[in-house]
């Protein structure tokens, strides 16, 4: 097996003003709120886990009016290209109720020495969720459906010059494909089929020559895909037993981090650290005006 290249440099947002305001997933309920000091302490354990296993932590501050703003994933998708300036093509949030994150989070990277830009005119062309996103084979693998449009692809095909495979998430539980599919290394990722259509679940199967396939329940009960990889190593919220079986039977260590107080607005790891170390020619290749294949319809 061959490491991930990317998963060791990532940015997070501090759990200042976390709390659950609306519903936009089946998992929030305002009369249910995370307890602060217990969300405080398990984002900074989840940050120090990742530095100690090598991965660099950048942290972004939250805003007041802006609770999401801590699933930190969804703020932009990060590229490094093979000559040129890093980049983050930003979210344009499908719900207005996280719309502002990205007037913070555009200014922030730019101060750092980002490019920036959104999919389509001016970050109205289109809803994209970076959350949606992940580099996989020769492609981009994007889920679309619930929170990315399926208009996004092209955009961001184009944009970036690689190549788009869409697949169409279907269950209201699984919004972002990263609470279904976790890439592991260079041939295994865990995979939840049920989160897709079934032709969608057949593409991404076919793509994965060793997957990890979750059932639902794995999936929604315990957030096992929405976990990261530093080398190794694989950061998770939870680990059912065969899933851990599997894992360290194929030589990966599982390091549990307990988050459950974020599983209130619905997301876990993944969600809270966004990696901004995706490499076209590394991680990616890059296609000349850029391709979306999609399933068979």
């Amino acid at each position: 097996m061959t490491e991930l290249g990317w998963g060791r440099h990532y940015v997070a947002v501090e759990p200042t003003h976390f709390r659950v305001d609306y519903v936009i997933n089946p998992f929030m309920d305002p009369a249910v709120q995370p307890d602060g000091p217990t969300a405080w302490r398990q984002w900074h354990e989840m940050v120090e886990t990742l530095r100690r296993l090598g991965a660099t932590v950048d942290v972004m501050p939250q805003r007041s009016d802006a609770p999401d703003m801590v699933y930190a994933m969804n703020l932009g998708l990060g590229i490094v290209p093979e000559h040129g300036t890093p980049r983050v093509v930003m979210s344009h949030m499908r719900y207005a109720e996280r719309r502002m994150e990205t007037r913070s989070a555009q200014p922030w990277f730019a101060e750092r020495g980002w490019a920036t830009s959104y999919v389509g005119r001016d970050g109205v062309g289109a809803h994209l969720e970076a959350g949606d996103a992940f580099a996989w084979g020769d492609a981009l693998v994007v889920g679309y459906g619930p929170r990315t449009e399926e208009l996004a692809l092209k955009h961001l095909a184009s944009d970036l010059g690689v190549r788009v495979r869409g697949v169409r998430i279907t269950h209201p539980g699984m919004y972002h494909l990263d609470l279904a599919f976790c890439p592991l290394d260079d041939r295994r990722a865990m995979v939840c089929p049920s989160a897709l259509d079934e032709a969608s679940a057949a593409a991404l199967l076919e793509l994965v020559p060793e997957p990890l396939v979750l059932t639902e329940e794995e999936a929604l009960t315990t957030f096992c895909a929405n976990s990261v990889v530093v080398g190794n190593t694989v950061v998770m919220p939870a680990c059912p037993d065969r899933v851990r079986a599997q894992l360290e039977e194929w030589g990966f260590e599982v390091v549990v981090v307990d988050v459950a107080e974020f599983h209130k607005g619905g997301g876990s790891i993944r969600c809270l650290t966004n990696p901004v170390d995706l490499t076209v020619g590394r991680d990616l290749p890059g296609v000349p005006g850029g391709e979306v294949v999609l399933p068979p319809a």
